[in-house]
């Protein structure tokens, strides 16, 4: 398989993740905006607006391959943001802090790979 269809499946599959997640949210706008404000989230409905918006808008750039480095970055920096304000594992204690310490992990895997779809070259070996 060609690196370039290796490539456009990858930024289709994390950029589709990013579009269902942010549609979920504004489905379930008020679960999720009161989840944020229990979590002393500062302007909860408005971060939550706000961070779906980038999630889909993001997202289906990055999926239909429009702006890569634009949207990987844009979908990066919300993960990042997002992680370090609501998957505070530091300032939780067993057995919550290992669940939120791998969900955190994860997301930095995810940062990874956005990172690497946004830079968009082939691997060279």
């Amino acid at each position: 398989m060609a690196v370039q269809t290796i490539q456009a499946l990858g930024t289709l599959f994390i950029g589709g993740v990013f579009v269902f997640a942010g549609i979920e949210h504004f489905v379930k706008f008020a679960a999720m905006r009161d989840y944020l404000a229990a979590q002393k989230f500062p302007a909860p409905a408005f971060m939550l607006a706000a961070g779906s918006a980038v999630e889909i808008i993001a997202g289906f750039l990055l999926a239909v391959g429009i702006a890569r480095p634009f949207a990987a970055s844009a979908l990066a920096a919300f993960t990042l943001a997002t992680n370090l304000m609501l998957l505070r594992f530091w300032a939780s204690t067993e057995p919550e802090r290992q669940v939120l310490r791998n969900a955190f992990l994860i997301n930095i895997a995810v940062i990874g790979g956005l990172l690497l779809a946004g830079a968009g070259q082939g691997v060279s070996t």
